[in-house]
């Protein structure tokens, strides 16, 4: 490809530069402090359209960022300088095969269409739990889900991918064509492509679930840490609940429980009323529509979109009051008290006796985790100092919770972004372990240049 004019003629979608108009809107993204400021953003129609901008953007030496819903708080789906392939504007639906019970979905989706589109079929898929996070980067980092108790990982329920590889071939990935790019892509990133549909396995869904939040003052923290050291070795697969230690809006102390139960609210409140029994302040648990389920996560404040966040993943104890108890929180609370950030300390009790039934070498991906945990930090008008606060505080959160590689999706940015490689093999050996020289061989085969570099890169075999 001659020149950036050759690449506007033979390109569908859309090409946003510097000197357009909406230049600033097309940088839009969930972390405001993930921002960076691209040479093209290339909103593509389809997966010819990607390969030409893969194309162009090696020919012109510009740096490959692939945006899907936009997400990311480690800024892996945008570019300094670079050219974004933004998936986000056309490529957005999601089509229901009911009778086979799949779903086809666009590789810029967000979970919202999936939740929707399947429902009215009375079936659902595993898909995030904050449904505006886009499918495409949840899916290649594992995938975990509120249905993940009962199906598994998203990865786990991927039967097929439309893959553009680093030379701008497209192929169709699944267990008997490409299968070796399929093993790679369900675990291992977006380190060996752009995908730009998924197709995965539907169930059978009813169509309320009991769900919300419920709230509860520190001093009861003994009282929830001994429900949940009881509940969670026999957690059901129809359960799950996230819980929460956080400050209020007025910066008082307290936590959030947030109850999953796929049944009725008779059913739900018999699964958590030793919970409940404890006397929360706030209890918003109720049957509500499955579509809603996601959506009710998704507009919790630490999950506002604009705002700037800081993640760090460990993983979660196997005895939940090891992290959960008045000593720790209070430790935790010592660290929090910058009147400019909001942090949550999110344990995730999703259970994972499906996801760990699945042979290890199914996918790159760990099946020996309990579970994650989350350290969330987010603040509002960005500098540089209340970024470094902000990372301070959550490396201090980390030092009290349990040590070990945590959640891919869940990484920090200093952890994603390559800098020396060694410094990227270490990290990234570290998330993918005994899977590492396999994925090295894949990477050899669909991206020898590391043309795609933006998340725990792996360093070709």
């Amino acid at each position: 490809m001659a020149s950036f004019e050759d690449f506007k003629q033979q390109f569908k979608g859309d090409i946003v530069t510097q000197h357009d108009p909406t230049y600033q809107q097309a940088l839009d993204r969930w972390a405001a402090n993930s921002r960076r400021d691209a040479a093209v953003v290339a909103f593509v129609k389809d997966a010819e359209d990607v390969a030409l901008a893969i194309k162009y953007a090696r020919a012109a030496g510009l740096r490959i960022a692939i945006r899907g819903g936009g997400h990311s708080a480690a800024g892996a789906s945008s570019s300094e300088g670079g050219l974004v392939i933004d998936l986000s504007r056309y490529l957005n639906n999601a089509r229901v095969d009911p009778d086979k019970k799949l779903i086809y979905v666009e590789g810029g989706a967000p979970w919202k269409a999936v939740d929707h589109a399947a429902i009215k079929h009375g079936l659902a898929g595993v898909g995030g739990t904050v449904n505006h996070t886009g499918v495409g980067g949840l899916t290649v980092g594992g995938g975990y889900g509120w249905l993940s108790g009962s199906h598994g990982l998203v990865i786990d329920n991927t039967v097929q991918l439309t893959v553009v590889t680093a030379d701008g071939s497209i192929l169709t990935a699944n267990e008997t064509e490409n299968s070796d790019l399929f093993w790679g892509v369900r675990g291992g990133g977006s380190n060996f492509g752009v995908v730009t549909e998924f197709v995965f396995k539907l169930h059978t869904q009813r169509a309320k679930v009991f769900a919300g939040p419920v709230m509860f003052s520190p001093d009861k923290c003994e009282q929830i840490a001994a429900f949940l050291d009881n509940w969670w070795p026999k957690a059901k697969p129809e359960e799950g609940m996230i819980v929460v230690m956080l400050r209020g809006p007025d910066g008082t102390p307290l936590i959030l429980t947030f109850i999953f139960y796929n049944g009725s609210e008779e059913e739900g409140l018999k699964a958590y009323k030793e919970l409940l029994d404890i006397g929360p302040f706030v209890n918003q648990a109720a049957e509500v529509p499955y579509e809603e389920l996601n959506n009710m996560t998704a507009s919790n404040p630490l999950a506002e979109w604009g705002a700037n966040y800081y993640y760090k993943g460990v993983p979660l104890p196997q005895k939940p009051s090891d992290d959960l108890n008045p000593k720790k929180f209070n430790e935790i609370l010592k660290h929090t008290s910058s009147p400019d950030h909001v942090f949550g300390v999110l344990l995730e009790f999703l259970p994972h006796n499906k996801i760990n039934s699945v042979p290890a070498d199914a996918a790159p991906f760990r099946r020996d985790l309990s579970g994650n945990t989350l350290i969330l930090i987010q603040w509002k008008d960005d500098t540089p100092e209340k970024s470094l606060k902000a990372k301070e505080m959550a490396h201090a959160i980390a030092s009290l919770l349990p040590t070990g590689e945590g959640y891919g999706n869940y990484t920090p940015e200093s952890d994603a972004l390559p800098t020396a490689r060694a410094v990227t093999a270490d990290k990234t050996k570290a998330l993918f372990r005994e899977h590492y020289p396999k994925l090295q061989a894949i990477k050899k085969k669909y991206d020898p240049d590391m043309v795609f570099n933006q998340w725990y890169t792996i360093i070709p075999a």
